[in-house]
C-alpha cells in the first residue's frame, strides 16, 4: 500500500481516466473524508454530504480525462464539491445551516478541561453559524481545509482579492461574536 502513497493526485487522475479502478479507489480513499467533512458544512444533513461525495466521485470518473492541472486535484475536488452542496441547497432552500466539525478528545485534559474545551467548541459553532455563508465558506476552506488564498478563489469562483477581504472581515467578525460570547482565544 505504500506505492499508492507515492503516486501523486494528478498521476491518479490520469489513470483514471485511463480507466483504472484501483486509481479510483486510491483517490478516494485520500479524499473522501475532506470532501464529506466541507460538504456536511455547507449542507447540514449527512445524506446530502454523502450524496456530494458520491456524486463527486463519479463525475471523477467520468470526466477525468478533462482534468487540465491548473490547480491542484484537491482543489479541483472541493470546487466541484462546493458547487454540488450548493445545488442541493438550492434544491431544499428549507434546510438549515449547520455548522457541526468533528472533536478530539486530547487524552491529557482532566474531566473539567475537557468540557471547557467541548462548552468553547460549541460557542465557536454557534459564532461560525452565525457568520454570512460567504464568510463561514472561506473560514471554513483556509483554516480547516488549509487552502491557500489563491485555491479559495479557484474554488469559490471569486477574485483573490475578495478571497482575502472576506477572509479579514469574517475573523473581525468572529472575533466579536467570541468576544460576545465571552470566549478568549486561548484553551486553558
Amino acid at each position: 500500500m505504500a506505492v499508492a502513497h507515492a503516486v501523486s493526485d494528478e498521476a491518479l487522475v490520469r489513470r483514471i481516466a485511463d480507466g483504472e479502478r484501483l486509481a479510483m479507489q486510491t483517490l478516494f480513499g485520500r479524499h473522501h473524508v475532506r470532501i464529506y467533512r466541507f460538504a456536511l458544512r455547507i449542507t447540514g444533513d449527512q445524506a446530502a454530504a454523502e450524496d456530494v461525495v458520491s456524486e463527486v466521485f463519479f463525475d471523477v470518473w467520468r470526466q477525468a480525462d478533462r482534468f487540465e492541472g491548473r490547480s491542484s486535484v484537491s482543489t479541483w475536488l472541493l470546487g466541484m464539491a462546493r458547487f454540488k452542496a450548493l445545488s442541493t441547497l438550492r434544491r431544499r432552500p428549507e434546510a438549515p445551516l449547520q455548522e457541526e466539525h468533528a472533536e478530539i478528545a486530547d487524552e491529557s485534559d482532566d474531566p473539567e478541561a475537557a468540557a471547557q474545551k467541548k462548552d468553547k467548541a460549541a460557542a465557536l459553532r454557534r459564532c461560525l453559524a452565525r457568520l454570512s455563508p460567504e464568510h463561514r465558506e472561506v473560514i471554513d476552506l483556509v483554516y480547516y481545509h488549509e487552502r491557500s488564498i489563491h485555491e479559495v478563489a479557484e474554488i469559490v469562483g471569486v477574485p483573490e482579492n475578495t478571497v482575502k477581504t472576506r477572509v479579514f472581515y469574517a475573523r473581525k467578525q468572529l472575533s466579536e461574536l467570541l468576544r460576545q460570547a465571552g470566549i478568549d482565544r486561548g484553551w486553558p
